[in-house]
């Protein structure tokens, strides 16, 4: 047989099997919620295809099932809970933090008839979180009820989605709830209730940041350096232009054009999200004081027993962050 004629199948396979790569989307995970809003604009606003990205948004309940994935090979990249990466990596897991998203954001909303005024008047009541061992669930056990002087045991805590912690508290089955945007923002509008903290204001972290494996940075690379671009814009957009963000976004969080609020009747959907928008700071940069406050979540859940390495050893987080995206785009 001729070379060429060799040569010819062999090389259509190629270009076959290169096309079907090409043509495999470039998965990214989310959860509803404003933290995760970057993700979302990147993918309405089209900044993911202006990247040359075939994008397929994945929503997820729970940043639990959303770190599964990427750990199964199931999605490329996802935007959830530092928390997350820590506690799967302490097992095994080859994750990488390629970049930040969000800086914690995360209200105490109360009812205006449960007697509550600061986070000490918590004790004997009941309150809706999120998942135990999440990042809210870390941050409220060890830093916010512990500074204001109660254990977990002094309260009901109630681990469910931010949405059901929003029915929870207007239906009256809880006296108060640890709540993102835009459900923090929504919750006020629609009941009676009142915002009474904000970690964010008292103890800045990064909560959301963007995650990896290490098979998929080394292996796409280039694509996920892209997604990060795409996201990087988003942010820009949602920091300098929150009521264009909106348009983009609303719909995701609020079904209806308008919501019929206690105070002002029907507000359009883009002015709620809007305003929820700006209560947020996102940063895709990761700078060495995020680092080192994620060191501290690290360590608050080695000592709540939700993060144990093989070795005893305190976790370090530099293990797991991979800034290089970060130092080529210089920020």
């Amino acid at each position: 047989m001729k070379l060429k004629h060799f040569l010819v199948p062999v090389l259509a396979s190629l270009t076959l099997a290169t096309q079907a790569m090409a043509a495999e989307p470039f998965k990214v995970g989310y959860i509803r919620v404003m933290d995760d809003a970057q993700a979302i604009a990147a993918y309405e606003g089209k900044f993911y295809e202006k990247q040359g990205l075939d994008v397929q948004l994945v929503e997820f309940k729970s940043g639990t099932d959303l770190i599964k994935a990427i750990v199964g090979g199931q999605l490329d990249t996802g935007v959830l809970g530092f928390t997350n990466a820590a506690s799967w990596s302490s097992r095994g897991a080859d994750l990488k933090v390629v970049s930040g998203a969000q800086r914690g954001f995360h209200a105490l909303v109360v009812r205006d008839d449960a007697g509550i005024n600061k986070v000490s008047d918590l004790k004997g009541h009941t309150l809706a979180s999120q998942k135990e061992g999440s990042t809210a669930d870390v941050v409220l056990k060890g830093v916010v009820l512990k500074d204001a002087g109660l254990k977990p045991d002094d309260l009901t805590i109630m681990g469910v989605s931010p949405q059901v912690a929003v029915q929870s508290l207007v239906g009256k089955r809880v006296d108060a709830a640890f709540l993102f945007e835009p459900q923090a923002s929504i919750v006020q509008e629609i009941a009676p209730v009142k915002q009474i903290y904000e970690i964010g204001e008292v103890w800045p972290f990064p909560c959301m940041v963007t995650i990896t494996s290490a098979a998929t940075l080394k292996a796409k690379k280039d694509l996920v350096w892209k997604s990060l671009d795409a996201q990087q814009q988003a942010i820009e957009l949602l920091q300098q232009h929150p009521n264009d963000a909106a348009k983009l976004i609303s719909g995701y969080f609020i079904a209806e054009p308008t919501l019929k609020t206690l105070k002002h009747g029907d507000v359009p959907r883009d002015k709620i999200i809007a305003d929820a928008i700006k209560t947020q700071t996102y940063s895709a940069a990761l700078t060495p004081k995020d680092v080192s406050r994620m060191q501290e979540v690290a360590n608050i859940m080695q000592a709540q027993g939700s993060l144990k390495t093989q070795d005893g050893k305190p976790f370090d987080v530099n293990k797991i962050v991979d800034l290089d995206w970060q130092h080529a785009r210089h920020l």
